[in-house]
């Protein structure tokens, strides 16, 4: 077995991976790993058997992020046969389309003309049997003894099996012939670690206030991440970083109107700037939607009070374990902190609440999003006594 550890950044046929030194394994690398059964493999270690041909005859990919069972899926369809050999050798199905028997029925068939044959069952959560005991039998059997000429790959997206259930056991028993990867959801604060060792998997650099921005403004969704690095390596130039210039041009973030010079503008209480980006954003809507911003905000102000609740000087560690990562971020929490004392972060986090249950519809009349965001505004910068608005 490869040791994900030992595995260095590579990119493959157009995949990026980065080796888990890059971060601290035990706190954020979003996979499991088992010593008792061999085949319990981190995304890393199955890139790195694919990449040398190695080829297992069961894949079980599983788990609440969807971004690595792509990437295993996808470099399996497109390096497991050669171009010519995909139109016989390959199926490729959806899971709402299919039942196991005609699942294990296209697995044992045998190549034509071709070392092997592939199989790949997308969505396979939607699979109606799959999970049904009637279906288990049929499972075990070929489990059991597969035809080692099939690859046959189960893309089992947003939720894990139950391991205490027979199909759970036989695909994680150590006499199963299966690899299964089980992919797990990065936290935020986890984001900006992540985001980095893929940039730096790639050779290139990246700055941390465009790790913060990008971190921020998308979140752990670690598809649209990797996309949105995709286009910002695409249009480096040599030597150069990723900047924040480069995210607010290429990601679609104005430079003077968005949520994060609003968030700046409420750190400094300059009420004139946070005027002029409500505005902007209540005549640009889609480009602002109300719910992401309550997000950021929300997150922004939690975390100020976890920081308020360290004392007045928090030390590094507990910057980084809220993901604050570069020293400009740092800056403007300590300057958040000296302008919202720990009761006001309490009712601000509140008010945002209050905003959120507002924007489904809950005690805000006739008001629209631009309108529920400018009294949000108004709230932070201008104190109101507790019980006001309840």
């Amino acid at each position: 077995m490869v040791h994900p550890q030992n595995v260095a950044p590579k990119v493959l046929d157009g995949f990026t991976f980065a080796s888990p030194k890059e971060w601290s394994p035990e706190s954020i690398h979003p996979f499991a790993h088992s010593p008792i059964h061999p085949l319990i493999l981190e995304a890393d270690a199955i890139l790195k058997q694919l990449q040398q041909r190695q080829f297992q005859p069961v894949y079980f990919l599983q788990g609440e992020e969807p971004y690595y069972i792509d990437v295993v899926a996808d470099l399996i369809e497109k390096t497991a046969l050669a171009e010519h050999e995909r139109s016989f050798n390959q199926v490729v199905v959806y899971g709402k389309d299919v039942d196991v028997t005609a699942i294990l029925g296209q697995a044992k068939r045998f190549p034509m003309m071709a070392e092997r044959s592939v199989v790949i069952v997308k969505e396979a959560q939607t699979v109606a049997d799959l999970e049904q005991e009637r279906s288990w039998p049929f499972l075990e059997a070929y489990l059991k003894n597969p035809l080692p000429s099939t690859v046959l790959v189960f893309c089992y997206k947003h939720k894990t099996l139950d391991s205490r259930k027979k199909l759970g056991k036989l695909l994680s028993g150590k006499d199963s012939p299966a690899v299964l990867m089980t992919s797990k959801k990065l936290y935020d604060n986890q984001v900006p670690q992540w985001l980095t060792a893929n940039v730096r998997g790639r050779g290139q650099q990246i700055t941390g206030q465009a790790t913060a921005m990008l971190a921020e403004y998308i979140g752990a969704d670690l598809g649209r991440l990797a996309n949105e690095v995709d286009k910002l390596v695409l249009n480096l130039k040599p030597g150069q970083a990723i900047d924040e210039e480069l995210v607010q041009r290429l990601v679609g973030i104005s430079k003077d109107y968005n949520i994060f010079e609003l968030q700046k503008a409420l750190v400094q209480r300059d009420v004139l700037k946070a005027n002029r980006i409500l505005a902007y954003f209540a005549a640009n809507p889609k480009a602002n939607p109300l719910i992401p911003n309550l997000t950021l905000l929300f997150n922004f102000f939690t975390k100020l009070l976890v920081l308020h609740q360290s004392g007045p000087n928090p030390p590094d560690g507990v910057y980084k374990s809220l993901g604050i990562m570069n020293s400009f971020a740092q800056k403007d929490y300590q300057q958040a902190m000296r302008a919202y004392p720990v009761e006001r972060v309490v009712g601000i986090i509140h008010d945002i609440r209050r905003a959120d249950a507002q924007s489904k519809g809950i005690e805000s009349g006739s008001m629209d999003d631009a309108e529920i965001l400018r009294e949000l505004v108004w709230l932070i910068l201008h104190a109101v006594p507790a019980g006001v608005l309840g």
